[in-house]
């Protein structure tokens, strides 16, 4: 018995691990390159996430809309899915930004007129008529933990760039992040 016990127990470690493993990436390669490239560069890494993940509600939003399109509901789950992936990763570079009191003010402005944008659309994908109560189960979940996400980073964003510009005043900002690392700004 102890021994079916730990073999299932060994059984159910792996089947984890695999599925664990198998989840992707929502950066492609491009992507990531492009993301490298920027890495000492506030002022280029971060418009690129916000356009990173403006591209996946876009790709969401066309494959809504194909009336070819199979298994929508899975699409839309995991198209959201990687939206909120990269909005989570923006988030992260943020806070490392605020942390390293680099200047952020000209990003977080594109931040903040796209976390508007956002709301609109998530929002809206939550309103869709026509969308069967079955189909919009499967992505309920992730819709709503996303618009929960950039409703509350929205208020941070406002907030963060206040204090910037009141740091900016005071002459607190290190306006050029590169320094000193052997990537040039440009």
């Amino acid at each position: 018995m102890g021994t079916r016990v730990a073999i299932v127990g060994v059984l159910l470690l792996a089947a984890i691990t695999a599925m664990a493993q198998r989840r992707r990436d929502p950066l492609t390669q491009s992507e990531i390159n492009q993301i490298r490239d920027t890495s000492w560069e506030p002022s280029h890494r971060l418009p690129l996430y916000v356009q990173f993940a403006r591209e996946r509600l876009v790709k969401m939003e066309e494959a809504r809309s194909d009336p070819k399109a199979k298994d929508r509901a899975r699409l839309t789950h995991d198209m959201l899915d990687d939206f909120q992936l990269l909005y989570d990763e923006l988030n992260d570079n943020v806070e490392t930004y605020i942390d390293r009191k680099d200047d952020i003010r000209k990003p977080l402005k594109i931040i903040l007129d796209a976390d508007t944008e956002f709301q609109a659309k998530l929002r809206a994908l939550k309103d869709a008529a026509g969308v069967s109560r079955e189909e919009a189960s499967q992505y309920e979940f992730v819709l709503t933990n996303a618009i929960e996400t950039v409703d509350s980073s929205a208020d941070d964003h406002r907030k963060l760039l206040a204090e910037q510009e009141e740091q900016a005043k005071r002459k607190q900002l290190n306006k050029n992040p590169s320094k000193g690392t052997g990537v040039s700004p440009d």
